[in-house]
């Protein structure tokens, strides 16, 4: 399989021309016609002609494509296709606030075409002054978080979006609440609308009203409670669960699928067999103050001491705790709490993975984080297995997880659950903090990745920007000696602590 890029009309733009071969060996070209910085797999072609198609007679479609698959190609695809064809000047995207950054790194990597983008943050004030600012020749694209979108009615209005494109949809699931109801009153006046989620909300069909009403509200209409009573009989104490009605089932799925391309993992043959993801976080204010005093107390203090790679981890070990939420005081024993931000982007990963029905393994290193992340499973009221150097019943927890259907959630100390056991019910990894050995770290990581996986894999780590996060996972992931490598930048005369 090989790539060939052309010029085209002269407007600088690339077409890209896949060449495959069938069984007789003849070779067969596919045009993308993709506006990207990048090789399409075939469903992620598929789903950027699916869309453009759909466009055409449709305001809205829904791309339920779960998460490694690429639905952030696709979607900048479409948005340069649009722009390019002079039929969109602003995108507005909504997401969760933990991963407004990832959509900046997205547009850099893949985009082939002209654009600003930035991400609305800061006070209201501030995320007005910002969006108003967003007028040009290019394609201009602005980024707010759910929570603060519907803050910003009547600036987002004047902006005036010709694409809103709602990333992990599921967000807006709930049909009365603030975010959801901005964007039902907004979506009626915007030309061209996204929702991408990895959940399977056929799994729970109610979940769908909202989000189709914000893409077509013909679909399934605009009153919730007349969508309900069509589709769903009332069930259980107090007549409040909704159950699907059996003769309601092919309709239902028919019409969520007149507008939706769907993607599995297990589906898309031309998928890695692995896919890594690096979710990049930002540290509150207060906690990055906190973070850079520490890292110029430690620096002096390095000074100070003999030159080893002990003393040099050591310090590194402080900073790492840091990023990961928590930190110890002059009484190791006092831990105090100092960031959620890594827990905030769990939360939201953990929402679109598992309420797809699908399960997630979570690995740690520092025992503070399992308890943040143990607290966070019961407060969703998610069953979960937990294995680390504490934990007794080890085969119990790992059966549980493998063949409980209900077990959604494995949470594992990377230490204590990276040898010996099998966790292929589940192909999704997230790393929320990073052990520096590379045996330890491969180690982990194999758990999902061996005999008895059905499906891709996918790793996604959760690193605080700007920080020692970073440097530890480009060690990790070249396979290089992080001792040996800081080591040698003090040596050098810089701080093995900056960035």
């Amino acid at each position: 399989m090989v790539w060939r890029d052309r010029k085209v009309n002269g407007n600088g733009t690339e077409r890209q021309y896949r060449v495959i071969r069938n069984k007789r060996g003849d070779k067969l070209i596919m045009n993308s016609d993709m506006p990207v910085k990048a090789q399409p797999f075939k469903h992620q072609i598929q789903a950027f002609k699916f869309v453009m198609n759909k466009f055409k007679n449709s305001s809205g479609v829904a791309l339920l494509i779960e998460m490694g698959c690429g639905k952030s190609l696709i979607s900048v695809a479409v948005a340069g296709k649009l722009f390019n064809e002079e039929k969109i000047k602003n995108i507005l995207i909504v997401c969760p606030l933990s991963i407004c950054g990832v959509w900046q790194e997205e547009f850099l990597k893949f985009s082939d075409f002209d654009y600003k983008l930035k991400i609305l943050k800061g006070t209201s004030e501030k995320k007005a002054e910002v969006l108003s600012s967003l007028i040009g020749r290019v394609l201009q694209v602005a980024v707010i978080n759910y929570e603060s979108v519907w803050r910003l009615e009547s600036q987002v209005k004047i902006w005036n979006p010709d694409m809103i494109i709602c990333d992990e949809s599921h967000k807006i699931k709930n049909h009365n609440i603030l975010a959801s109801k901005f964007l039902h009153k907004l979506g009626e006046k915007t030309k061209y609308k996204l929702i991408l989620t990895g959940t399977a909300i056929t799994n729970k069909a109610i979940d769908i009203f909202s989000q189709y009403k914000f893409l077509d509200p013909n679909i399934f209409g605009k009153n919730f409670y007349t969508f309900r009573n069509h589709y769903f009989d009332m069930t259980g104490y107090g007549q409040h669960v909704p159950v699907l009605k059996e003769s309601m089932k092919d309709e239902i799925k028919k019409k969520i699928h007149s507008i939706a391309f769907v993607a599995k993992k297990s589906d898309c043959l031309d998928l890695p067999q692995v896919t890594e993801i690096v979710r990049k976080v930002d540290l509150e204010p207060c906690a990055l103050k906190i973070y850079k005093a520490l890292v110029k107390e430690s620096f002096v203090q390095l000074k100070k001491m003999e030159i080893s790679t002990t003393n040099i981890l050591t310090k590194i070990l402080r900073l790492s705790q840091l990023t990961g939420g928590f930190l110890s005081g002059d009484n190791e024993k006092r831990i105090c709490k100092i960031s959620t931000a890594k827990l905030k982007a769990l939360e939201d990963i953990i929402d679109g993975v598992t309420e797809s029905g699908k399960k997630l393994v979570i690995m740690a290193r520092f025992l503070p984080e399992i308890d943040a992340i143990k607290k966070l499973l019961v407060k969703k009221n998610l069953d979960f297995s937990i294995l680390t150097g504490n934990v007794k019943n080890r085969e119990e927890q790992i059966k549980k997880f493998q063949n409980d259907k209900n077990t959604l959630v494995f949470l594992g100390q990377i230490a204590s659950a990276g040898l010996g056991i099998t966790l292929v019910a589940s192909s999704t990894m997230v790393f929320y903090s990073l052990d520096y050995s590379m045996s330890n770290f491969e180690q982990a990581k194999a758990r999902i990745h061996r005999t008895g996986q059905l499906e891709p894999c996918t790793y996604i780590y959760l690193i605080a920007s700007n920080t020692i996060d970073e440097k530890i996972l480009k060690a990790l992931k070249n396979k290089l000696d992080l001792a040996k490598s800081l080591t040698d930048e003090y040596k050098s005369g810089r701080s093995p602590y900056e960035i």
